[in-house]
């Protein structure tokens, strides 16, 4: 074996001592571990949607969005979006990753100091450590943090990058506070609501995310968003000001040189903004106060709910237990998980009925119990 291999096999086996190894197993069940928020990726309308737009075009879009990859239902789709979000203007791309990259890269500059949130996912992590500007981590959801930093900036310009929604504990970013910082230290506020469409907003933008119910100090905002949780398709997308599309489409790799998002992703995500409705959000609200009362543990703000197990070992034997018995739920542990600590990942959903829900909260709390028991043992 060469030296390569050998490091990659004995990497390999650390992570599987560790409890930590990682496979992509083809699971079927009560899903309870997919971030399909609302139910829309199997809805008749959002299927229809995407057949549709294949048998009018391609399954393809073909070459990136530059050359011949932009397609009428990509523009359609981007002016929904930027309408329903309260938005100028939108630009889409074939993942949230991808989308998270561009919109960092395309604003920050050598002038600018990153502002970054240390609960950050990992694509926001990553699109950091790309735009090269310098960079400063602060506490997760540290206000005081994001102002000292903002006030003792050196940079004549900042970006302050943070989630909407975060994906592990399901906690919020105080929009508001925030906003009101960056237009103090006149920087701009990258908002990243992947979790939080379909979600939250406010009672004129139900299901529309966060910052779609701020009505301040709008032109110092920048979202990105997916399409592939609760609007059940694929891809990404940001949202800003039009100087921003212009700046992501002119100078962003991660849409120059990408092949465009599929045309029938495009529709399928257009159809499925019209099947975000206050019913929809209400019955993953219902689902998601149900599971928090039976697992003990608060109700977050978006629809994930995280169960702390004391070991890597307990949340994997906690994960195939229930996956033997038809419910599929995830499992966060290190390096994935910012503190350190492994949790069960539940995600509530609407659609689900009265008796699926029961026996799910049934035996998720009794097999965590028992997992945790023999892990004290």
């Amino acid at each position: 074996m060469n030296a390569l291999f050998s490091r990659l096999s004995a990497a390999a086996e650390r992570r599987s001592t560790a409890g930590l190894y990682r496979s992509d197993l083809v699971l079927d069940g009560l899903d309870l571990a997919s971030n399909d928020y609302l139910g829309l990726s199997a809805h008749p309308l959002v299927r229809s949607a995407a057949i549709e737009e294949i048998e009018r075009s391609s399954t393809s879009a073909s070459a990136s969005r530059l050359v011949t990859g932009t397609t009428h239902v990509h523009h359609r789709l981007e002016a929904a979006l930027a309408e329903r979000l309260r938005h100028p203007a939108c630009v889409t791309f074939s993942s949230g990753y991808l989308a998270n990259i561009a919109a960092v890269t395309a604003l920050a500059g050598p002038d600018t100091l990153i502002i970054s949130d240390a609960h950050n996912h990992a694509s926001l992590i990553d699109a950091c450590r790309l735009a090269k500007a310098p960079t400063r981590i602060v506490a997760h959801n540290d206000l005081e943090a994001v102002e000292a930093a903002l006030a003792g900036r050196q940079q004549p310009e900042a970006l302050v990058v943070v989630e909407s929604v975060y994906s592990v504990f399901g906690d919020t970013a105080d929009l508001p506070c925030l906003l009101d910082l960056c237009v103090r230290y006149d920087a701009l506020l990258l908002v990243d609501e992947a979790h939080g469409i379909g979600v939250t907003g406010a009672e004129t933008a139900v299901g529309m995310g966060a910052a779609a119910a701020v009505s301040e100090f709008r032109d110092r905002l920048v979202v990105t968003a997916t399409l592939s949780k609760a609007l059940g398709s694929q891809g990404g997308a940001v949202l800003g000001a039009g100087l921003v599309r212009d700046a992501v489409v002119n100078t962003a790799r991660t849409f120059i040189f990408d092949t465009g998002l599929s045309p029938a992703m495009a529709a399928a995500a257009r159809a499925a903004l019209d099947l975000i409705t206050a019913e929809r959000v209400a019955s993953m609200k219902a689902a998601r106060s149900q599971l928090a009362a039976v697992l003990h543990v608060p109700v977050p703000a978006g629809a994930v709910l995280s169960v702390p197990m004391p070991s890597p070992e307990s949340g994997v034997r906690a994960r195939e237990l229930l996956c033997e018995e038809g419910i599929l739920v995830g499992c966060f542990r290190p390096p994935s998980v910012p503190d350190g600590i492994t949790r069960l990942r539940l995600t509530a959903r609407a659609g689900l009925s009265p008796g699926e829900l029961a026996y799910a909260c049934e035996r998720i709390r009794a097999i965590t119990e028992i997992c945790a028991a023999e892990s004290a043992a």
